[in-house]
């Protein structure tokens, strides 16, 4: 399985992005799909988390009322919509699955085991 981000860009404060993780290859049925971000000379941290029912969200606290993640399972896509994005929102953007039983959404990322390659937000002033 391959995961694959998309719909990072330049906006400006105020603005509003959606990301989209797509995955590909074999049959993709994970427990969890989350969102990491990582800006320059920081550690990546954790965004979001939705597990592949949908009936369980998790957001981090600087992006909960702003940041929505859902998913569509007949297209093995995870979607992550921001509002009102702000500039310290600038990073580059991973998704993330868990592809074996777990209880809850975890927010570690040592606790993800597949991984896309990171979408660039960047928020200007």
């Amino acid at each position: 399985v391959q995961l694959q981000a998309s719909g990072g860009g330049l906006v400006q404060t105020g603005g509003s992005l959606t990301l989209s993780c797509a995955a590909s290859g074999e049959s993709f049925s994970p427990t969890v799909v989350g969102w990491f971000r990582q800006a320059p000379g920081s550690e990546r941290e954790f965004v979001a988390g939705i597990n592949w029912s949908g009936r369980s969200t998790y957001y981090a606290d600087s992006v909960k009322g702003r940041f929505t993640i859902s998913r569509n399972s007949a297209k093995n896509t995870v979607y992550l919509q921001m509002y009102s994005l702000k500039p310290e929102d600038t990073a580059a953007y991973y998704c993330a699955a868990v592809r074996r039983i777990w209880i809850g959404i975890p927010l570690k990322s040592q606790d993800y085991d597949t991984w896309g390659q990171g979408t660039q937000v960047t928020v200007s002033s």
